[in-house]
Protein backbone atom coordinates (compact mmCIF):
# COMPACT_ATOMS: atom_id res chain seq x y z
CA UNK A 1 0.00 0.00 0.00
CA UNK A 2 1.57 3.36 -1.00
CA UNK A 3 2.62 5.07 2.34
CA UNK A 4 0.24 8.02 1.46
CA UNK A 5 -2.69 6.09 1.62
CA UNK A 6 -2.22 5.17 5.42
CA UNK A 7 -1.21 9.55 6.42
CA UNK A 8 -4.39 10.11 4.43
CA UNK A 9 -6.51 8.06 6.75
CA UNK A 10 -4.44 9.16 9.82
CA UNK A 11 -5.38 12.34 9.14
CA UNK A 12 -9.71 11.83 8.27
CA UNK A 13 -10.01 9.97 11.62
CA UNK A 14 -7.61 11.58 14.13
CA UNK A 15 -7.04 15.31 12.36
CA UNK A 16 -10.51 15.76 10.70
CA UNK A 17 -13.27 12.96 12.86
CA UNK A 18 -11.26 13.23 16.10
CA UNK A 19 -12.21 9.50 16.54
CA UNK A 20 -12.04 8.81 20.13
CA UNK A 21 -12.22 5.16 22.17
CA UNK A 22 -15.26 3.53 22.10
CA UNK A 23 -16.94 5.95 19.47
CA UNK A 24 -19.36 4.09 16.77
CA UNK A 25 -18.04 4.88 13.63
CA UNK A 26 -20.20 4.50 10.30
CA UNK A 27 -17.83 4.21 7.40
CA UNK A 28 -18.97 4.77 3.66
CA UNK A 29 -16.55 3.38 0.87
CA UNK A 30 -17.32 3.65 -2.68
CA UNK A 31 -16.46 0.89 -5.20
CA UNK A 32 -13.10 2.05 -5.79
CA UNK A 33 -11.80 3.71 -2.78
CA UNK A 34 -11.35 0.04 -1.27
CA UNK A 35 -7.45 0.83 -0.30
CA UNK A 36 -8.78 3.88 1.62
CA UNK A 37 -11.48 1.90 3.25
CA UNK A 38 -8.90 -0.55 4.64
CA UNK A 39 -6.16 1.82 6.24
CA UNK A 40 -9.19 3.41 7.36
CA UNK A 41 -10.91 0.45 8.90
CA UNK A 42 -6.96 -0.67 10.67
CA UNK A 43 -6.52 3.20 12.21
CA UNK A 44 -9.82 3.02 13.39
CA UNK A 45 -9.29 -0.38 14.80
CA UNK A 46 -6.03 1.26 16.15
CA UNK A 47 -7.89 3.14 18.28
CA UNK A 48 -10.52 0.99 19.87
CA UNK A 49 -13.65 2.41 17.74
CA UNK A 50 -16.16 0.56 16.82
CA UNK A 51 -16.99 0.44 13.01
CA UNK A 52 -19.89 -0.29 10.77
CA UNK A 53 -19.49 -0.15 6.54
CA UNK A 54 -21.69 0.88 3.81
CA UNK A 55 -20.95 0.26 -0.18
CA UNK A 56 -21.60 3.90 -1.47
CA UNK A 57 -21.93 2.62 -5.10
CA UNK A 58 -23.15 5.48 -7.12
CA UNK A 59 -24.38 2.15 -8.98
CA UNK A 60 -26.47 0.65 -7.26
CA UNK A 61 -28.00 4.24 -5.63
CA UNK A 62 -28.99 4.22 -10.22
CA UNK A 63 -30.34 0.82 -10.14
CA UNK A 64 -32.12 1.69 -6.95
CA UNK A 65 -33.38 4.51 -8.55
CA UNK A 66 -34.47 3.02 -11.76
CA UNK A 67 -36.68 0.46 -10.41
CA UNK A 68 -38.46 3.27 -9.16
CA UNK A 69 -39.05 4.86 -11.85
CA UNK A 70 -39.91 1.60 -13.25
CA UNK A 71 -42.65 0.86 -10.85
CA UNK A 72 -43.95 3.93 -10.82
CA UNK A 73 -44.34 4.27 -14.94
CA UNK A 74 -46.33 0.81 -14.68
CA UNK A 75 -48.45 2.02 -12.17
CA UNK A 76 -49.45 4.92 -14.21
CA UNK A 77 -49.72 3.14 -17.29
CA UNK A 78 -53.32 3.32 -18.50
CA UNK A 79 -52.17 1.38 -21.88
CA UNK A 80 -51.45 4.16 -24.32
CA UNK A 81 -48.10 3.25 -24.38
CA UNK A 82 -47.02 6.34 -22.89
CA UNK A 83 -45.59 6.59 -19.22
CA UNK A 84 -48.52 8.96 -17.03
CA UNK A 85 -46.83 9.35 -13.50
CA UNK A 86 -43.42 10.63 -12.31
CA UNK A 87 -41.80 9.92 -9.47
CA UNK A 88 -42.10 11.86 -6.50
CA UNK A 89 -41.61 12.30 -2.89
CA UNK A 90 -44.66 10.27 -1.74
CA UNK A 91 -43.39 7.09 -4.04
CA UNK A 92 -40.46 6.53 -1.32
CA UNK A 93 -40.99 5.67 1.96
CA UNK A 94 -39.91 9.02 4.21
CA UNK A 95 -36.96 8.86 6.47
CA UNK A 96 -37.04 4.95 6.68
CA UNK A 97 -36.30 4.22 9.93
CA UNK A 98 -32.94 1.28 9.34
CA UNK A 99 -31.02 4.42 8.18
CA UNK A 100 -31.92 6.98 10.60
CA UNK A 101 -31.33 4.80 12.99
CA UNK A 102 -27.85 3.48 11.99
CA UNK A 103 -27.07 7.67 12.12
CA UNK A 104 -28.56 8.34 15.06
CA UNK A 105 -26.75 5.66 17.26
CA UNK A 106 -23.36 6.96 15.58
CA UNK A 107 -21.16 9.31 17.01
CA UNK A 108 -19.07 10.11 13.60
CA UNK A 109 -19.91 9.09 9.76
CA UNK A 110 -16.85 8.89 7.16
CA UNK A 111 -17.44 9.03 3.48
CA UNK A 112 -15.17 8.03 1.47
CA UNK A 113 -15.43 8.93 -2.29
CA UNK A 114 -13.94 7.25 -5.49
CA UNK A 115 -16.73 5.36 -7.40
CA UNK A 116 -16.09 3.61 -11.01
CA UNK A 117 -18.26 6.56 -12.99
CA UNK A 118 -18.50 10.30 -12.08
CA UNK A 119 -21.34 10.30 -13.93
CA UNK A 120 -23.33 6.78 -12.80
CA UNK A 121 -26.42 8.80 -12.04
CA UNK A 122 -26.36 10.63 -14.93
CA UNK A 123 -29.97 9.15 -16.55
CA UNK A 124 -31.82 8.74 -13.75
CA UNK A 125 -34.39 11.96 -14.21
CA UNK A 126 -34.03 14.80 -12.10
CA UNK A 127 -37.26 14.93 -10.33
CA UNK A 128 -36.62 11.31 -9.20
CA UNK A 129 -33.08 12.47 -7.99
CA UNK A 130 -35.31 15.62 -6.29
CA UNK A 131 -37.98 13.53 -4.77
CA UNK A 132 -35.92 10.94 -3.61
CA UNK A 133 -33.61 13.87 -1.53
CA UNK A 134 -37.10 15.15 -0.35
CA UNK A 135 -37.93 11.94 0.87
CA UNK A 136 -34.49 11.50 2.91
CA UNK A 137 -34.76 14.72 3.99
CA UNK A 138 -34.58 13.29 8.41
CA UNK A 139 -32.13 10.44 7.14
CA UNK A 140 -30.03 13.63 5.94
CA UNK A 141 -30.43 15.67 9.25
CA UNK A 142 -29.55 12.63 11.50
CA UNK A 143 -26.36 11.77 9.37
CA UNK A 144 -24.81 15.96 9.17
CA UNK A 145 -25.88 15.33 13.36
CA UNK A 146 -23.00 12.62 14.04
CA UNK A 147 -19.28 14.27 13.41
CA UNK A 148 -18.88 13.80 10.02
CA UNK A 149 -16.15 13.83 7.32
CA UNK A 150 -16.35 13.34 3.40
CA UNK A 151 -13.27 12.38 1.44
CA UNK A 152 -11.90 11.13 -1.77
CA UNK A 153 -9.31 8.54 -2.45
CA UNK A 154 -7.88 9.41 -5.84
CA UNK A 155 -8.77 6.79 -8.88
CA UNK A 156 -8.98 6.83 -12.37
CA UNK A 157 -12.27 8.09 -13.09
CA UNK A 158 -11.66 11.05 -10.87
CA UNK A 159 -8.42 11.47 -12.36
CA UNK A 160 -10.25 11.42 -16.12
CA UNK A 161 -12.59 13.64 -14.70
CA UNK A 162 -10.02 16.18 -13.67
CA UNK A 163 -8.22 15.63 -17.26
CA UNK A 164 -4.91 14.17 -15.54
CA UNK A 165 -2.58 11.15 -15.63
CA UNK A 166 -3.99 8.99 -13.09
CA UNK A 167 -0.52 9.24 -11.31
CA UNK A 168 -0.18 12.89 -11.59
CA UNK A 169 -3.75 13.33 -10.03
CA UNK A 170 -2.52 11.35 -6.84
CA UNK A 171 -0.21 13.74 -6.21
CA UNK A 172 -2.95 16.28 -7.10
CA UNK A 173 -4.99 14.92 -4.14
CA UNK A 174 -2.34 14.10 -1.51
CA UNK A 175 -1.11 17.77 -1.90
CA UNK A 176 -4.41 19.12 -1.47
CA UNK A 177 -5.15 16.46 1.84
CA UNK A 178 -1.42 16.18 3.56
CA UNK A 179 -1.30 19.49 4.82
CA UNK A 180 0.01 21.01 8.49
CA UNK A 181 -3.72 22.11 8.93
CA UNK A 182 -2.71 23.20 12.01
CA UNK A 183 -0.78 26.33 10.29
CA UNK A 184 -3.53 26.87 7.20
CA UNK A 185 -5.95 26.97 10.43
CA UNK A 186 -4.10 29.95 12.27
CA UNK A 187 -4.19 32.01 8.57
CA UNK A 188 -7.75 31.30 7.99
CA UNK A 189 -8.69 32.91 11.37
CA UNK A 190 -7.92 35.88 10.10
CA UNK A 191 -10.21 36.09 7.63
CA UNK A 192 -12.93 34.27 10.02
CA UNK A 193 -12.67 37.41 12.46
CA UNK A 194 -13.10 39.53 9.48
CA UNK A 195 -16.35 38.50 8.65
CA UNK A 196 -17.36 38.06 12.39
CA UNK A 197 -16.95 41.52 12.60
CA UNK A 198 -18.64 42.25 9.21
CA UNK A 199 -22.13 43.37 8.16
CA UNK A 200 -21.90 43.18 4.27
CA UNK A 201 -19.76 41.68 1.95
CA UNK A 202 -19.52 42.97 -1.95
CA UNK A 203 -17.78 41.15 -4.64
CA UNK A 204 -16.67 42.55 -7.65
CA UNK A 205 -15.30 41.32 -10.99
CA UNK A 206 -15.14 43.54 -14.33
CA UNK A 207 -13.55 41.51 -16.71
CA UNK A 208 -13.01 42.25 -20.40
CA UNK A 209 -13.71 38.65 -21.64
CA UNK A 210 -16.98 37.94 -18.96
CA UNK A 211 -20.23 39.47 -17.21
CA UNK A 212 -19.26 41.47 -14.51
CA UNK A 213 -19.94 40.53 -10.89
CA UNK A 214 -21.59 43.05 -8.32
CA UNK A 215 -23.45 41.58 -5.63
CA UNK A 216 -23.59 42.35 -1.92
CA UNK A 217 -25.16 40.57 0.76
CA UNK A 218 -25.63 41.07 4.54
CA UNK A 219 -23.67 38.94 7.29
CA UNK A 220 -24.60 40.78 10.01
CA UNK A 221 -25.21 38.00 13.08
CA UNK A 222 -23.72 35.48 11.65
CA UNK A 223 -20.59 33.69 12.56
CA UNK A 224 -18.38 32.04 10.53
CA UNK A 225 -16.57 29.03 10.17
CA UNK A 226 -12.79 28.13 9.44
CA UNK A 227 -13.23 25.18 8.28
CA UNK A 228 -9.65 23.81 8.75
CA UNK A 229 -11.11 20.03 7.58
CA UNK A 230 -11.70 19.13 11.14
CA UNK A 231 -15.03 18.69 13.25
CA UNK A 232 -13.60 20.71 15.75
CA UNK A 233 -13.22 24.00 13.32
CA UNK A 234 -16.82 22.89 12.04
CA UNK A 235 -15.30 21.39 9.18
CA UNK A 236 -16.22 18.54 7.20
CA UNK A 237 -14.35 18.00 4.20
CA UNK A 238 -10.89 16.89 3.68
CA UNK A 239 -9.68 18.19 1.86
CA UNK A 240 -10.66 21.85 3.12
CA UNK A 241 -9.55 25.31 3.58
CA UNK A 242 -12.17 27.81 2.95
CA UNK A 243 -13.51 30.12 5.32
CA UNK A 244 -17.26 30.24 5.20
CA UNK A 245 -20.59 32.05 5.96
CA UNK A 246 -24.42 32.20 5.65
CA UNK A 247 -25.31 35.34 3.89
CA UNK A 248 -29.00 36.62 3.47
CA UNK A 249 -30.29 39.45 2.00
CA UNK A 250 -28.66 39.46 -1.63
CA UNK A 251 -28.91 41.85 -4.28
CA UNK A 252 -27.00 42.13 -7.48
CA UNK A 253 -25.72 39.84 -10.33
CA UNK A 254 -23.00 37.55 -10.30
CA UNK A 255 -21.16 34.80 -13.05
CA UNK A 256 -19.56 32.05 -12.13
CA UNK A 257 -16.91 30.77 -14.94
CA UNK A 258 -15.34 27.81 -13.16
CA UNK A 259 -17.75 24.91 -14.95
CA UNK A 260 -19.13 22.50 -12.91
CA UNK A 261 -21.66 19.22 -12.61
CA UNK A 262 -24.56 18.68 -11.11
CA UNK A 263 -26.77 16.35 -10.99
CA UNK A 264 -24.62 14.49 -13.29
CA UNK A 265 -24.96 17.39 -15.85
CA UNK A 266 -22.35 19.76 -16.76
CA UNK A 267 -23.11 23.26 -16.03
CA UNK A 268 -20.77 26.34 -17.46
CA UNK A 269 -21.00 30.04 -17.55
CA UNK A 270 -23.75 30.98 -14.88
CA UNK A 271 -25.08 34.00 -13.87
CA UNK A 272 -27.77 34.88 -11.07
CA UNK A 273 -29.48 37.64 -10.28
CA UNK A 274 -30.87 38.58 -7.09
CA UNK A 275 -33.39 40.72 -5.27
CA UNK A 276 -35.01 40.73 -2.12
CA UNK A 277 -32.24 38.23 -1.50
CA UNK A 278 -33.57 36.12 -3.87
CA UNK A 279 -32.91 34.65 -7.42
CA UNK A 280 -35.04 36.44 -9.94
CA UNK A 281 -33.22 35.24 -12.78
CA UNK A 282 -31.09 33.00 -14.30
CA UNK A 283 -28.96 31.65 -17.37
CA UNK A 284 -26.20 29.29 -18.03
CA UNK A 285 -24.25 28.49 -21.54
CA UNK A 286 -24.70 24.53 -20.59
CA UNK A 287 -26.67 22.69 -18.20
CA UNK A 288 -29.62 25.62 -17.90
CA UNK A 289 -32.11 22.87 -17.44
CA UNK A 290 -30.64 21.22 -14.64
CA UNK A 291 -29.68 25.22 -13.05
CA UNK A 292 -33.19 25.18 -13.08
CA UNK A 293 -34.54 22.33 -11.42
CA UNK A 294 -32.05 22.83 -8.78
CA UNK A 295 -33.49 26.57 -8.35
CA UNK A 296 -37.20 24.84 -8.57
CA UNK A 297 -36.20 22.39 -5.37
CA UNK A 298 -38.36 24.48 -2.77
CA UNK A 299 -38.67 28.03 -1.83
CA UNK A 300 -35.12 27.47 -0.02
CA UNK A 301 -33.02 27.12 -3.29
CA UNK A 302 -33.42 30.29 -4.55
CA UNK A 303 -32.12 31.88 -1.82
CA UNK A 304 -27.90 31.84 -0.47
CA UNK A 305 -27.01 29.00 1.98
CA UNK A 306 -23.44 29.69 1.80
CA UNK A 307 -20.15 32.24 0.92
CA UNK A 308 -17.25 30.45 0.98
CA UNK A 309 -13.73 31.96 0.05
CA UNK A 310 -10.94 29.19 -0.89
CA UNK A 311 -7.32 29.19 1.10
CA UNK A 312 -6.19 25.93 0.10
CA UNK A 313 -3.37 27.02 -2.04
CA UNK A 314 -2.24 23.30 -2.12
CA UNK A 315 -5.18 22.96 -4.47
CA UNK A 316 -3.96 24.74 -7.34
CA UNK A 317 -6.17 23.51 -10.54
CA UNK A 318 -9.90 23.36 -11.42
CA UNK A 319 -10.62 19.44 -11.60
CA UNK A 320 -14.84 19.59 -12.24
CA UNK A 321 -15.02 18.35 -8.02
CA UNK A 322 -16.49 20.71 -5.79
CA UNK A 323 -15.23 18.59 -3.07
CA UNK A 324 -11.46 21.03 -4.02
CA UNK A 325 -12.72 23.61 -6.28
CA UNK A 326 -14.36 25.44 -3.85
CA UNK A 327 -11.21 25.61 -1.52
CA UNK A 328 -8.58 26.47 -4.25
CA UNK A 329 -7.26 29.98 -3.59
CA UNK A 330 -7.94 32.77 -5.87
CA UNK A 331 -11.80 31.76 -5.80
CA UNK A 332 -15.16 32.09 -4.01
CA UNK A 333 -18.15 30.22 -3.97
CA UNK A 334 -21.80 30.97 -3.47
CA UNK A 335 -24.31 27.73 -2.37
CA UNK A 336 -28.19 28.15 -3.03
CA UNK A 337 -30.21 26.40 -0.96
CA UNK A 338 -29.50 25.24 2.97
CA UNK A 339 -27.44 27.45 5.12
CA UNK A 340 -25.22 25.54 7.45
CA UNK A 341 -26.25 25.41 11.37
CA UNK A 342 -22.66 26.26 12.60
CA UNK A 343 -22.85 29.99 10.82
CA UNK A 344 -26.48 30.88 12.83
CA UNK A 345 -26.99 32.39 16.17
CA UNK A 346 -28.75 29.94 18.60
CA UNK A 347 -32.12 29.28 18.23
CA UNK A 348 -32.44 30.95 14.67
CA UNK A 349 -33.33 29.22 11.75
CA UNK A 350 -31.56 30.07 8.40
CA UNK A 351 -31.93 29.30 4.95
CA UNK A 352 -33.76 25.81 4.85
CA UNK A 353 -33.53 24.01 1.87
CA UNK A 354 -33.53 20.11 0.62
CA UNK A 355 -30.32 21.39 -1.72
CA UNK A 356 -27.22 23.01 -1.01
CA UNK A 357 -25.33 23.14 -4.14
CA UNK A 358 -22.01 25.17 -4.71
CA UNK A 359 -20.97 27.73 -7.76
CA UNK A 360 -17.52 29.23 -8.20
CA UNK A 361 -16.06 32.24 -9.47
CA UNK A 362 -12.73 33.06 -10.13
CA UNK A 363 -10.96 36.05 -8.38
CA UNK A 364 -7.49 35.64 -9.50
CA UNK A 365 -7.85 38.80 -11.79
CA UNK A 366 -9.85 42.03 -12.21
CA UNK A 367 -11.74 41.44 -9.06
CA UNK A 368 -11.91 42.98 -5.40
CA UNK A 369 -14.26 41.86 -1.73
CA UNK A 370 -15.09 44.16 0.19
CA UNK A 371 -16.36 43.97 4.13
CA UNK A 372 -18.14 46.83 5.08
CA UNK A 373 -16.89 49.01 2.22
CA UNK A 374 -13.06 48.00 2.79
CA UNK A 375 -11.12 45.96 0.49
CA UNK A 376 -10.36 42.66 1.74
CA UNK A 377 -8.77 40.87 -1.23
CA UNK A 378 -7.76 42.22 -4.58
CA UNK A 379 -6.75 39.94 -7.39
CA UNK A 380 -6.63 36.80 -5.31
CA UNK A 381 -4.62 38.37 -2.90
CA UNK A 382 -5.71 39.16 0.82
CA UNK A 383 -4.65 42.32 2.72
CA UNK A 384 -2.02 40.02 4.74
CA UNK A 385 -0.26 38.69 2.08
CA UNK A 386 2.82 40.01 0.37
CA UNK A 387 1.95 42.42 -3.04
CA UNK A 388 -1.69 43.09 -1.86
CA UNK A 389 -2.83 46.43 -2.98
CA UNK A 390 -5.65 47.90 -1.51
Amino acid sequence: MDERVREHAAVLVDWSARVETGDDVVVSVAEDAHELGVAVAEALGERGANVTTLYGSDEVSRAYLKGVEARVAGEGDDGDGNDDAAVDADDFDSDPAVDRAIFEAADAYLRIGGGRNTTATADIDRPTRQAYAKARKGVREARMDTDWVSTVHPTRSLAQQAGMAYEEYQEFVYEAVLRDWESLADEMARMKEILDAGEEVRIVTERDDAPDTDVTMSIAGRTAVNSAASVAYDSHNLPSGEVFTAPYDTEGEVFFDVPMTIDATRVRNVRLSFEGGEVVDFSAEAGEDALADILDTDDGARRLGELGIGMNRGIDRFTDSILFDEKMGDTVHLAVGRAYDACLPDGESGNDSAVHVDMITDVSADSRMEVDGEVIQRDGTFRWEEGFEG
